[in-house]
């Protein structure tokens, strides 16, 4: 499934409750992140030692279950992003993405609401 051509996100404040949560694995780190409106917000995180990239979404409120998405692919599209979206009522993802030396499109969705962002973390700018 192609991912990313969702409706950009406004610049609204995003609550504490979004924060990372570590739910990649330990050697990642944020590289990136997006706020989903006032919905959540959508990490990318990157492990220097196995050159992976992971993206997460995380709702700043759990509760109810809603559509929640995250995905991460390589830029210039070359093959089908990781992605992970279903009803949840805290977060999606782990998403994992070989990309050393890559650019990497990215993002999520909340409840209809979507952000994506392209070409970015590119190589060495993407170190944990």
């Amino acid at each position: 499934m192609v991912v990313g051509a969702g409706t950009a996100a406004s610049a609204a404040p995003v609550a504490a409750g979004a924060a990372y949560n570590g739910v990649c694995g330990a050697g990642y780190g944020v590289v990136n992140s997006a706020p989903i409106g006032d919905k959540g917000k959508v990490y990318l995180t990157y492990s220097s030692a196995t050159g992976k990239n992971c993206a997460v979404t995380i709702r700043n409120t759990p509760g109810a279950p809603v559509f929640v998405r995250a995905w991460v692919g390589q830029s210039g599209g070359h093959g089908s992003p990781a992605s992970d979206g279903g009803q949840y009522g805290t977060y999606a993802g782990p998403v994992y993405l070989a990309a050393r030396g890559s650019c990497v499109d990215w993002g999520g969705e909340i409840d209809g609401v979507s952000v994506a962002t392209t070409g970015t973390n590119c190589g060495s700018f993407a170190r944990s």
